[in-house]
């Protein structure tokens, strides 16, 4: 997540009119200085792409040595004279990131106007900030799960994604080491089936009866902006014995990091709506179906952080809708009405501050009104702002009918990352799972993975499990992987390094004891 970003508008490039020899050099005029405040220019600037972001969210020191810094690039404003070639990451990614002017070679305001920015926020923002509080605690104990964990992992994990099959029942994970990216299958009893090598990170698993339509990353699955991302087809082709085929489907994706399926267009084939994050440049495109895995590219955003779709005929005329969490910088939520003709109407429904780090979301009817309601997820902290945030956790916001939202329940839960709504205890009423990537692992470590029951009307019961610190958890599924009725839930562990300040024990322990994947599996049925 980028906190800062600044609109190309308000850079204009002056020239002479004058004929000037074919050997001269005519430089841009340097911005003016303004008689605005630091308040003022600070609400300009942060409002040309996100929502402002006051100065008493953030200790001075974050504003001082990491946010403003960055917010300065984005102004053309360096310690140099011109940007830094490490700001723009590798040489395939710097061509992509120079050619959007992500970070001008010219400063975009007077120099007196950006030190006022920097005074008006490190005037007023405190000295450090006071430590966020539970106010109870989570109940440990999961009445109807048990716990399960494969002998099959691969140490120290990198899991990337997990998905529990509902054709051919089973668990199926990736790994993202570099150049030994592996998506592993496991059967129904967790045993070892089989693994198949890629040469990029596995990220979407989308399966239609034999075929199944897998999302690859790119070469690297940290940020990036490098158009080596893929769809590829896999068919199990059984022939007396197991002959896997792959081939690409769409090729050249930029980071994609989901994937929704759909009839658009009413042709009677799936559509793809891919999620292309990138970093600093992206964009959101639906991916028209043309037969014999052929696919029209139509761009319906060009910004980067697109980060869930789901595909929906909201207004029940027949027509597949398109709902869409963004992230990165201006994060919110958007709706796009299917006209019909090939074309969508969008509409934006949320505005989320930067430092949400927004990850996930659903729709579901949680107060049975018949309309869908929206499940949103925040809590991604691998930014600039690394501290615990009390706004951080899952959000219900009740609909109207008219796409008209306001906020029905929330759950504090500090580094959220992904929660699913489902009837897991089968009473009728939508009960939630949740995993965090950064929890409170000193205080409350049990919060990286919480179970909220329903217990009506917009109340729910927190519970977590004995085992919940055994990996660090970044990926969820959820889905009935026996076929005996009840919803099971697979979690996958991501174990880079030794976190810095670590003082639980835990990153060391996960290093060389963490499963690559475990399952809750429902034992109601």
């Amino acid at each position: 997540m980028k906190l800062f970003c600044v609109s190309l508008l308000f850079f204009t490039l002056f020239v002479s009119c004058k004929e000037e020899p074919k050997s001269s050099i005519v430089l841009p005029i340097e911005p003016k200085a303004t008689l605005l405040g630091g308040d003022q220019l600070a609400k300009a600037q942060c409002a040309a792409c996100h929502q402002f972001v006051p100065p008493q969210v953030l200790s001075k020191s974050i504003w001082k040595e990491d946010v403003l810094p960055a917010m300065g690039h984005r102004l053309g404003i360096f310690n140099g004279s011109r940007p830094p070639d490490s700001i723009f990451g590798s040489p395939r990614n710097a061509i992509i990131v120079k050619k959007a002017n992500i970070y001008p070679e010219t400063p975009l305001l007077a120099k007196a106007d950006w030190q006022k920015i920097v005074d008006y926020y490190i005037e007023n923002a405190p000295d450090s900030l006071l430590p966020q509080k539970r106010n109870h605690t989570i109940k440990i104990g999961l009445k109807h799960f048990k716990y399960k964990e494969p002998s099959y992992a691969h140490p120290p994990p990198l899991t990337a994604m997990v998905k529990i099959r509902t054709h051919k029942k089973g668990l199926v994970f990736s790994d993202g080491k570099r150049n030994n990216n592996v998506l592993t299958f496991l059967g129904p009893d967790l045993k070892f089936r089989k693994n198949l090598l890629f040469k990029n990170t596995p990220v979407h698993f989308h399966e239609d009866s034999d075929t199944i339509y897998l999302t690859t990353i790119g070469k690297n699955i940290f940020p990036h902006d490098t158009h080596d991302g893929a769809i590829q087809k896999i068919v199990d082709s059984k022939k007396g014995q197991d002959q896997i085929i792959v081939k690409p489907v769409i090729e050249e994706l930029q980071r994609p990091v989901f994937m929704a399926y759909g009839d658009l267009n009413n042709d009677g084939k799936e559509d793809i709506v891919a999620c292309e994050y990138g970093d600093l440049t992206g964009k959101l495109v639906w991916y028209e179906n043309q037969g014999d895995s052929k696919y029209i590219p139509k761009p319906l955003m060009n910004k980067p952080g697109a980060i869930t779709a789901i595909i929906n005929d909201y207004n029940a005329d027949g027509l597949n809708d398109i709902f869409v969490l963004m992230a990165q910088g201006d994060e919110g939520i958007f709706y796009f009405e299917n006209k019909g003709d090939g074309s969508f109407f969008g509409k934006r429904l949320f505005t989320f501050s930067p430092l949400n780090g927004s990850q996930y979301m659903e729709l579901g009817d949680f107060n049975n009104d018949g309309h869908s309601d929206i499940l949103y997820v925040c809590g991604d902290n691998a930014d600039k702002t690394p501290i615990l945030k009390d706004y951080h956790g899952i959000y219900i916001f009740l609909n109207d009918g008219n796409l008209n939202f306001t906020q029905g329940y929330f759950y504090q839960q500090n580094g959220a990352y992904k929660a699913m709504a489902r009837d897991f205890d089968l009473d009728g009423d939508l009960d939630i799972a949740a995993i965090s990537f950064f929890p409170d692992y000193l205080n409350h470590p049990k919060e990286s993975f919480v179970y909220l029951e329903n217990i009506g009307d917009l109340t729910f019961k927190d519970f977590s499990f004995p085992e919940a610190t055994n990996g660090r958890w970044i990926t969820m599924d959820v889905g009935d992987i026996d076929d005996d009725g009840d919803i099971d839930i697979a979690l996958g562990s991501f174990v880079y390094f030794i976190a810095k300040g670590d003082t639980t024990g835990l990153s060391k322990k996960w290093l060389k004891e963490s499963p690559s994947v475990i399952l809750l599996e429902n034992t109601l049925k």
